[in-house]
């Protein structure tokens, strides 16, 4: 139960923060999750993010923030492995599992259900 509570009480400051960028600055919504994804990265490469993702699971990992995590680590582990190619190809495919179920249901949305006009 207490892993619940690390999680809930973690995302749920990570969407207060966003909720508050939102009522309280002229910043979009897409240039919100976008600085979600790059604070990720900075904290990864900080190393602070690694502990966060450990402390609180899921409340971590699955909001864009921890998006940004999986990439950083994924270069990072390409890198030490592959050296300067890792550089190109680590953040996709530590991210490839994720980018492929998006796609998938996206597609399988749009074929299984029909589009209609606001109007």
């Amino acid at each position: 139960m207490i892993d619940i509570i690390k999680a809930f009480l973690v995302g749920g400051a990570l969407c207060a923060i966003g909720q508050l960028l939102i009522d309280y600055t002229k910043l979009t919504p897409a240039r919100i999750l976008t600085g979600y994804v790059v604070a990720g990265v900075f904290l990864s490469a900080a190393g602070i993010y690694g502990n966060l993702a450990d402390f609180a699971g899921a409340g971590a990992t699955v909001p864009l923030t921890g998006f940004g995590h999986l990439l950083a680590e994924g270069v990072r582990e390409a890198v030490e492995a592959e050296g300067a190619k890792g550089i190109l190809t680590g953040g996709l495919t530590a991210a490839a599992g994720g980018i492929t179920a998006a796609l998938v249901c996206g597609l399988t949305s749009a074929v299984l259900f029909r589009q209609k006009d606001k109007n």
